[in-house]
């Protein structure tokens, strides 16, 4: 029994599931974590980390293009191989998939390998999972159990999401992709139509345009990203569009015919008007859903929502010993968020003295397409919504140095302040390296820093981040270099 029981399980080990196992272990907890496809999840294996090598080669290819406007000359013509390209991603994931079993082993996790159901509170059953290890090549680890009955007094469901399918238009992984198979294409499309412009959406079409590929991308809402800042969201939307993206907003795709080696996109637009978009591959980028189905939630009691379980601040289920964390627990569906999550509902568990509740005011969100998008906080609208009186300051790549010569001058800052206060209420950005800017402005929020402060610190010259104190700066009429 002392092999199959203990204080702690959690199911799903991606960025959320494996974190919370290591911080779990180091407060002394004898910890084991379930698996059924590969360590690191989604984000590494599918997500966060391999999109970015993709987006990497992209970044590349783009400086390449542009050699003569830095005073270079490259001999031939520069080529993407998409084989070669893949290849690298895949590697990075494989490594990094790596990295993560060496971290369960070297923090004494046990690793169990399988499909979980939650049979009562504090048993968990393991049976032969469903989903082979196809991606990365990493063999199962040595030394892992599998198939049986665990016990343990808490248990954290940390089961991640997939990608949403709308009706009619269920991805097939020929013509119509998920992220999945977007990530991996077998040769360079042509075409595409990328149906929805968050985060997945738009990093994929601004990846595809960069290796030559001409892309439509169709997006419900009136604006581009529509989670961020309205007026950061027009900004991103000029900059793609100067990059040859075709955006079509306040628009859905009510059906989708297939030929042999290709689709037919019917866009219907707000005014009721159809017109048809003819392309390669069309990519479903709708938004994700969490995985709530056959743990045994259900059998349990635990309240879910809207496909998604209900926690409390800690991670709390309403049934006791119960947790969940990261995109099974809802939004915002980010790797940062169910990491902090994770660790905040494992230290409650433990009792550590002093453990505050997620802030969602101050988690951040990052696109990674060209130009990048980066934000915290309120957006102005929102701020104004709550009736908050506001201070905004904005400023511009083009008159930062450092960015001119970069040649990365398009792009901008935006803050904005509470006028009675100072506190800073939100940041938002786009431009050249904005997902590594946008954390001084968390931090600062985090330390409940006002205007004042931010004033008084000093930022080295020449630096992007020159221009994160100067938008503080503009929102107090006091910019400098504008």
């Amino acid at each position: 029994m002392a092999d199959t029981n203990y204080d702690v399980i959690i199911i799903g080990s991606g960025p959320g599931g494996y974190v919370t196992a290591i911080r779990s272990a180091q407060l002394g907890f004898k910890t084991a974590i379930v698996e059924r496809e590969h360590l690191g999840g989604i984000c590494l294996n599918w997500g966060c980390i391999p999109t970015k090598a993709l987006l990497r080669s992209a970044e590349i290819l783009d400086h390449a293009n542009h050699a003569k406007s830095f005073g270079l000359t490259l001999e031939g013509t520069m080529k993407a191989d998409v084989k070669d390209v893949v290849a690298r991603s895949r590697g990075v994931s494989a490594r990094l998939n790596g990295g993560v079993g060496f971290l369960m082993k070297k923090n004494k996790i046990d690793v169990i390998w399988g499909e979980a159901k939650l049979t009562k509170p504090g048993e968990v059953k393991v049976g032969k999972s469903s989903k082979p290890v196809v991606e990365p090549q990493n063999p199962i680890p040595k030394g892992v159990k599998g198939e049986g009955t665990y016990t343990a007094k808490h248990i954290i469901v940390a089961t991640g999401a997939r990608p949403r399918s709308l009706p009619g238009i269920e991805p097939d992984g020929k013509l119509i992709w998920t992220y999945f198979e977007a990530m991996k294409p077998a040769k360079m499309p042509k075409s595409l139509v990328v149906m929805g412009s968050g985060a997945i959406g738009i990093e994929f079409a601004s990846f595809y345009r960069s290796m030559g590929v001409d892309v439509t991308v169709v997006e419900l809402m009136a604006n581009v990203m529509p989670v961020e800042d309205e007026e950061i969201s027009k900004f991103a939307r000029k900059a793609l569009e100067k990059r040859g993206l075709k955006i079509i907003t306040e628009a859905k795709v009510t059906k989708v015919d297939k030929a042999a080696n290709s689709i037919t996109a019917h866009v219907e637009t707000k005014d009721g008007k159809v017109s048809q978009i003819t392309a390669d591959h069309l990519i479903s980028a709708v938004g994700v859903q969490g995985n709530i189905e056959n743990i045994g939630l259900e059998a349990l009691g635990v309240k879910t929502d809207r496909g998604c379980v209900v926690i409390d601040e800690y991670g709390r289920t309403n049934v006791p010993g119960i947790y969940a964390i990261g995109d099974v627990a809802g939004p915002p569906m980010l790797a940062h968020k169910a990491e902090h999550e994770g660790v905040i509902c494992i230290e409650k568990i433990a009792e550590v003295p002093g453990v505050h509740a997620m802030d969602h005011r101050k988690i951040p969100g990052c696109t990674y397409c060209n130009p990048q998008v980066a934000s915290v906080g309120l957006t102005e609208a929102k701020a104004k919504e709550q009736g908050r009186e506001i201070r905004v300051g904005r400023y511009m790549f083009n008159a930062n140095g450092k960015a001119i010569a970069l040649g990365e001058d398009n792009g901008i800052i935006k803050v904005i302040f509470d006028k009675k206060s100072g506190e800073l209420l939100g940041a938002h950005m786009c431009g050249a390296e904005v997902t590594e800017l946008i954390q001084g402005f968390v931090v600062a929020m985090n330390l409940e820093t006002t205007e004042e402060e931010l004033m008084h610190t000093i930022f080295p010259h020449p630096t992007l981040s020159e221009m994160m104190k100067e938008s503080v700066l503009d929102a107090y009429g006091r910019v400098l270099n504008a």
